[in-house]
């Protein structure tokens, strides 16, 4: 039995090693049970800059402020609707943004939104930076009904604005290509566990529960079964592996060419936010986070609390991960658009469906200070290739301008893997903006550089 395990994790880590082995856009890793988690997680920009808002908001109150996001210069930024809590903000080393209209009344008129009828092809969030509730319509809502919603927009406030879109928001599902599940070709997100039992942390609108899924388009090599789904009012699924174990490099997930790129935490998402997405179709993206807590009404149903992005994404990449820095942010759902044209993605928070599940990520201790190199992720089931955490991820020509807004200085972060050694490290130093950052980051990743 030990020989014939051995021989299948080879043959499928060949199968991977040339991007054969799919579940939905991800290479599917594993890994050991027994691998305890990080205990100290490095944190991120967007995190630092959260826990710098978060203690204003809440001293403040929501009918004083408006929300928080990111600046173009990295600084938290927090609307505000007075000179007083402007004055506050600033000695908090954040700055503030007078605005018209407060949190109380952008929940308003989002509650009032939901009490209407539904109406598929719509979605609404809130837009920070402009104090805005934007509401949109895809090509399939009718004139009748956007000219309802409208008149009701109206009557809320000159702050709602209506935008019509083009193309249809659906979920990233596409049953009419080559399926690696019962329920349709998804991307696999990130690895969990429940302490007994390891997942794949997915989209729940990729198939209901019962649903099986296999590593290569044949049918051959089966990971497992959709155990728990929550969708619509959610977008999450648990996959449960088939023999309930798992191998090396869970923390690690692919972005093609065979590369992958460690994670380290989960985390929620802000504002502003530089991310990162990888999933079947259209591989590794990059956008900004432009709003939380969006609604969006499917034609399968209405899902709320989604993150949304400018991030592009296609039929196929459902359940891919969503990630910054190494910290694992969102599922892909659904949205408008395509990677030609651009378009909007929303993402189910990755926190959220943690909590909802009651599983823990798995994770890769973090390079600095670990004690030792982290374990690899070849002879993984599905591993990418020979990438291993702690070694750097971007490759081929097409990955240029990703592998330089990776090592961005905003963006360096645990997710950053160094597979190149020294040269690719020298190199990626280049793009460091400060001579203080150069320092930092070289200290950072000195551990995984030969």
């Amino acid at each position: 039995m030990r020989h014939a395990r051995r021989r299948v994790v080879r043959r499928v880590t060949r199968l991977a090693a040339v991007g054969g082995l799919l579940l939905g856009g991800t290479m599917v890793t594993r890994a050991m049970a027994s691998e305890p988690p990080a205990t100290t997680v490095p944190r991120t920009f967007a995190q630092e800059a959260g826990d710098m808002t978060s203690g204003l908001v809440s001293r403040l109150g929501p009918s004083r402020t408006a929300g928080t996001w990111i600046g173009a210069d990295g600084r938290p930024v927090v609307a505000v609707t007075d000179k007083d809590a402007a004055s506050e903000v600033r000695q908090a080393g954040a700055t503030p943004k007078m605005v018209s209209h407060s949190m109380n009344e952008l929940k308003s008129a989002t509650t009032t939104l939901r009490s209407a009828p539904r109406v598929a092809g719509t979605a609404w969030s809130m837009d920070y930076k402009t104090n805005e509730i934007v509401v949109r319509g895809d090509s399939t809502v009718s004139a009748d009904d956007w000219s309802r919603m409208t008149r009701m927009a109206s009557g809320i406030g000159s702050f709602v604005r209506m935008e019509r879109t083009q193309g249809t928001f659906t979920p990233r599902v596409n049953g009419a290509q080559a399926i690696l599940s019962t329920g349709g070709r998804c991307s696999a997100g990130f690895n969990v566990t429940n302490g007994q039992s390891d997942f794949i942390l997915t989209a729940g609108h990729c198939g209901p529960t019962g649903s099986i899924w296999f590593e290569d388009s044949r049918a051959t090599e089966r990971v497992g079964k959709t155990v728990t789904q929550s969708f619509p009012g959610n977008d999450f699924s648990l996959v449960q592996y088939a023999d309930g174990k798992a191998g090396d490099g869970a923390a690690v997930v692919s972005i093609g060419d065979g590369k992958g790129v460690q994670i380290t935490g989960a985390a929620d998402a802000e504002v502003g936010q530089r991310v990162f997405r990888s999933g079947s179709t259209s591989g590794l993206r990059d956008g900004e986070v432009t709003a939380l807590n969006a609604t969006v009404n499917y034609p399968e149903g209405t899902v709320t609390g989604l993150i949304e992005t400018n991030v592009c994404a296609e039929p196929g990449d459902s359940g891919g991960p969503m990630f910054a820095e190494g910290i694992a942010l969102g599922l892909t759902s659904g949205g408008s658009g395509d990677c030609t044209s651009g378009g909007t993605t929303f993402f189910e928070p990755v926190t959220e469906a943690l909590a909802d599940l009651n599983v823990k990520l798995l994770v890769a201790k973090p390079a600095a200070g670990s004690g030792g190199p982290a374990p690899t992720a070849s002879g993984a089931r599905g591993a990418a290739g020979s990438a291993s955490p702690g070694s750097t991820v971007a490759g081929g020509a097409s990955a240029e301008p990703l592998l330089s807004r990776l090592t961005d200085p905003r963006n360096v972060g645990p997710g950053l893997l160094v597979i190149a050694g020294s040269l690719v490290a020298l190199a990626a130093t280049r793009y460091i903006r400060s001579e203080q950052d150069r320092k930092a980051y070289r200290q950072y990743y000195s551990a995984t550089w030969n």
